[in-house]
């Protein structure tokens, strides 16, 4: 499909799915089924959280064993409503679960929240029934959020929807919070609101048998009430969607994911909890990555990341400016920010001019500024307001302690009036975070002449967000890449290679005449070789590609032939070569393995040039993993390796190649020539294509990989490929 056609079919999605979710956030009227007058009973505090937290619209109870609840009159079920209502919450047992959807289709009802638990998460029947559930859901042409969900919000004034069983509800804000945890959800919503951190919407996702975080992603892209949106993921459920939507949602919104599972032991709590299929960690990083999604470590962090995402421009650039009134704060801030990859440097000499105006003599005017300890509430708003305007500072930190006579709460208001003034002649688009450390300002943010400024309890927390905000930045700046195409592979000749190689040996190993035939037909740069079954074919052949050449064992059962002693290099002429291969069979026989000869890979010895290795592997979630680093015997010492998921566009293939760290190696080092980078671009390109195309292919190791000279190109010198049929 061509890219506009992807677009076209992209765009129908995204519609499609933002009009089918509105009536779950902006219901005109809502039932709540399994309603109760027990204010403990979960159809209880939710028919209670509505009423109290004031919906704009009618509240319909549904329980065959009342006729009043919370002065609302009560139904004895949805059939028997006044009128059709837009959104359903079902709080039943789950084996009633199902006759209640058939009732909610069959008045009208569009959406419904299905809290009820005891589905996939609970074992092979639960999935059973939640299968049955999610076929009646799209046989009537319904969504659903959950089952096992906690329910959903949308703080909107106009709307002041909360369908769920949470006592708090929070403020409204710009930040939307989507969860696949229910009870982590509830103590996220108080969190919020003990931060003051208003939100725009929440949801709990519960099992996502229908409406997922992709769901949500393309819902939010659309809605204007949302500037950030929170995710806290345990699986996924379809990461190629995942990639296409986040790489789009995130050029306009940031997305701040805190992932579970990182551990074996996380993966199978997150399995059990609510039936997750966890991804390797690698893999999740990487995806993040290609998708500029901003990955949290913690609850803690995602809450410092949202914090200032909603309140505060994004950088320009990694300079960074911090202000305080204690010394130690000051080195622990530039110690921290030095790790989060920003670069504190001198501040330049008008600045410096400015500030000895007004700052005493012992105050230290490098960068950390440090103002001393009776650094007064006037110093902190001018000091505030020269570094935030000069040139050379693209964020500011402003750290203080009370150490002086200062009132940090007067504190706080001046840094934003300082703010506020600098906003005006040179302090436009640069984020301002504070870490006053006091009790009653903990997490919460300082607001003031308009101005509302993040507030962190230690300095290192503002390091690391404003790291992560500047790598944001940066990925949002550059241009999106693209996926080549290539005019000279053969994609249906290397798959039927595969399939056929399947056919007579099953999965396996490729032999090397086969891993070469697959390599050329995506046009992958090979040196001349052959395979050879008898000593005199060997030097022969070895005449014909030119001394020195190089033997290897050719094997399907034998994977690691240096290890076995089936390498040997460097052989000059005839003679050698004969006796290298009579060893090389020796070997075989010594060790009973002589069924296990192919015959022996004769190539020519490469010289210079820089080894690299580039490998792929399937993960059960998100299909193959490409890997690039340095070759040889340093991939497993060093472990210098980048990763991307497939597909990969040819600003993935650069960011490899320069995210290694021996990238140095392949600039030219110490006189040694760089290598061929292009080449190399191009070589990721087309095996990450290649995979693409073969998806029988599950693993595959090109190491060595001779990058040469500019100009010269890269030959692939040892390769391996792993075929398994296709599920």
């Amino acid at each position: 499909p061509s890219e506009a056609s992807v677009a076209r079919a992209e765009l129908r999605d995204r519609v499609s799915t933002t009009a089918s979710l509105r009536p779950f956030f902006q219901p005109g009227s809502v039932a709540v089924v399994g309603a109760s007058r027990d204010p403990a009973a979960i159809g209880g505090r939710i028919l209670n959280a509505l009423i109290a937290n004031g919906f704009r619209g009618p509240i319909y109870p549904v329980n065959p064993r009342a006729t009043t609840i919370a002065s609302l009159t009560a139904y004895p079920s949805v059939q028997a409503l006044p009128q059709a209502v837009d959104l359903a919450v079902v709080a039943v047992p789950r084996d009633a679960v199902l006759q209640v959807i058939d009732d909610c289709a069959a008045r009208g009802v569009r959406a419904v929240i299905v809290i009820s638990a005891g589905f996939a998460e609970s074992g092979a029947d639960g999935r059973e029934l939640q299968n049955r559930l999610l076929e009646k859901i799209r046989g009537y042409g319904m969504r659903m959020v959950g089952p096992n969900c906690l329910g959903l919000m949308n703080t909107d004034p106009a709307v002041r929807l909360n369908a769920s069983f949470a006592p708090d509800f929070p403020p409204f804000g710009r930040v939307a919070f989507c969860s696949q945890s229910g009870a982590l959800g509830l103590a996220i919503i108080s969190l919020a609101r003990e931060r003051e951190l208003g939100l725009s919407s929440f949801v709990s996702v519960g099992n996502k048998a229908d409406v997922s975080g992709n769901d949500m992603l393309q819902f939010w892209e659309e809605d204007k009430n949302t500037g950030v949106i929170l995710l806290y993921l345990e699986s996924f459920g379809n990461p190629r969607r995942f990639a296409r939507i986040a790489s789009r949602v995130s050029r306009q919104k940031p997305i701040v994911t805190v992932k579970a599972g990182r551990t074996g032991a996380g993966r199978r709590a997150a399995g059990s909890h609510t039936a997750a299929l966890a991804a390797s960690d690698i893999a999740v990083d990487a995806l993040f990555h290609q998708t500029g999604v901003i990955r949290a470590e913690t609850l803690d962090e995602m809450f410092d990341m949202a914090a200032a995402l909603s309140t505060q421009p994004l950088p320009a650039g990694r300079r960074i400016g911090i202000l305080t009134n204690a010394g130690g704060l000051g080195i622990l801030c530039a110690d921290s920010c030095e790790a989060a990859g920003l670069c504190v440097q001198e501040l330049g000499a008008s600045t410096k001019d400015q500030l000895k105006q007004f700052l005493p003599a012992t105050a230290s005017l490098a960068n950390p500024v440090d103002m001393i300890a009776s650094a007064s509430v006037e110093d902190f708003r001018k000091a505030t307001e020269i570094l935030l305007a000069a040139p050379e500072v693209d964020s500011l930190i402003v750290l203080t302690i009370h150490v002086g006579l200062a009132d940090t709460a007067a504190i706080g208001r001046a840094v934003c009036a300082g703010v506020s003034a600098a906003r005006r002649h040179g302090g436009q688009g640069k984020p301002v975070l504070t870490c006053i450390m006091d009790r009653a300002h903990a997490g919460k943010p300082i607001r003031a002449d308009g101005e509302q400024l993040p507030n962190y309890a230690f300095p290192e927390n503002a390091a690391r967000v404003l790291g992560k905000l500047g790598r944001y930045a940066e990925w949002r700046n550059q241009p999106p890449g693209v996926v080549p195409d290539f005019d000279d592979i053969q994609p249906q000749a290397a798959r039927a290679l595969c399939r056929t190689a399947l056919q007579e040996s099953g999965a396996g190993w490729l032999s090397v005449e086969q891993t070469r035939s697959v390599l050329s037909a995506f046009a992958l740069p090979l040196p001349r070789a052959g395979v050879c079954r008898t000593a005199e074919e060997a030097a022969a052949l070895a005449q014909d590609v030119g001394f020195p050449v190089a033997l290897k064992l050719a094997s399907r059962q034998i994977v690691h032939k240096s290890e076995f002693g089936g390498v040997r290099l460097n052989l000059q002429d005839g003679s050698a070569v004969a006796n290298a291969f009579g060893e090389i069979r020796d070997r075989l026989v010594k060790e009973n393995k002589s069924e296990a000869f192919d015959g022996v890979l004769v190539q020519p010895m490469i010289s210079g040039g820089v080894e690299l290795m580039v490998g792929v592997t399937e993960d059960p979630i998100f299909g193959p993993l490409i890997g690039f680093g340095l070759g040889g015997i340093h991939v497993e010492i060093l472990k210098d390796v980048c990763f991307r998921v497939t597909p990969i566009t040819d600003r993935d293939a650069a960011e490899m190649v320069r995210g290694i760290r021996g990238h140095p190696l392949l600039e030219g080092y110490r006189g040694h020539p760089p290598a061929d980078i292009p080449a190399i671009e191009d070589l990721l390109l087309r095996v990450a294509r290649l995979v693409e195309e073969v998806p029988e292919i599950s693993e595959l190791d090109l190491n060595p990989i001779i990058a040469l000279p500019p100009g010269q190109g890269c030959l692939i010198v040892d390769a391996r490929i792993h075929v398994t049929p296709l599920h």
